[in-house]
């Protein structure tokens, strides 16, 4: 099976890099795509360089970005569907992890989800990994995240379609398929580690062209993830997932049927020592 991973990137290398070496250490380099938004932007210097295109930067309102660059994944992903089994769209602070207690790696759980051929799409349930400011460190990226990021809030915004047997078109952040319901996988999580350090986090909100752009706003928002994860006692992972991902699959929001809700407070986990060698 040949699955193809795409993200698109701007002012982001250090997530870049972990991007880089999770995903082509699964797939292989030659496999992965990687948006430049803007020619004032670095390419990546790498003995197994991943296929780059560099595209003009376009400055916009948050909203309006986030749509051109959904439609702009959303067409290149259907040119390689020509070529892969599967296309694998993410954030590049975005990492798709399979439970090893269930599955060797990430490759193993969609060779076999390939194969029964159910699902146009695949969602991993969204886990918000954050710093909890009162017993971890700023991070090292010398050493893997998971052995220093242990916590993290259950999230709906990261529940994302994210791997597509077939073409489809995303909506704007990849949180849903335009016209196509989505399916939760068991055994599947997608980990965000935009906010894996506070220091690195606070320095993004200073960030020139996320100001320019509108994004103060949402940063702001953002930042909120730290008080929840250090202040709120963690439950057990296992329950509260299955939990979680029950919940996530039949309840919807009014606005938009195609995305999951979960209400109630905050829902924070201890991710176990089994992911820890993950990522």
């Amino acid at each position: 099976m040949k699955t193809a991973v795409l993200t698109s990137v701007r002012n982001d290398s250090l997530f870049l890099d972990l991007w880089l070496d999770y995903y082509g250490g699964l797939f292989g380099a030659e496999c992965l795509y990687v948006v430049i938004d803007g020619f004032d932007q670095p390419v990546p210097d790498r003995a197994d360089p991943p296929n780059i295109l560099r595209v003009p930067f376009v400055a916009s309102d948050r909203a309006t970005g986030d749509r051109r660059r959904a439609r702009l994944i959303s067409d290149i992903a259907r040119g390689l569907h020509r070529l892969y089994d599967a296309v694998i769209a993410v954030d590049v602070d975005e990492f798709l992890l399979a439970d090893p207690a269930q599955y060797p790696d990430l490759a193993a759980l969609l060779a076999g989800e390939h194969q029964r051929g159910r699902h146009a799409t695949l969602s991993g349930l969204g886990l918000d990994v954050a710093q909890n400011t009162a017993l971890e460190a700023p991070i090292d990226t010398s050493r893997p995240i998971l052995q220093q990021r242990r916590f993290a809030q259950l999230s709906t915004r990261y529940t994302k379609p994210s791997v597509a047997f077939r073409p489809v078109t995303w909506g704007s952040g990849y949180h849903r398929v335009k016209r196509r319901n989505f399916h939760i996988h068991p055994h599947l999580y997608l980990v965000h580690l935009g906010m894996m350090d506070h220091a690195n986090s606070t320095q993004r909100s200073t960030d020139a062209d996320r100001i320019d752009n509108g994004w103060t706003g949402h940063m702001a928002r953002r930042q909120k993830v730290f008080d929840v994860v250090t202040g709120t006692p963690p439950t057990d992972f296992d329950s509260t997932t299955t939990s979680a991902r029950r919940m996530q699959t039949w309840l919807r929001p009014p606005y938009a049927w195609n995305k999951p809700l979960m209400p109630g407070a905050p829902r924070v986990v201890r991710i176990p020592d089994r992911f820890a060698h993950l990522l």
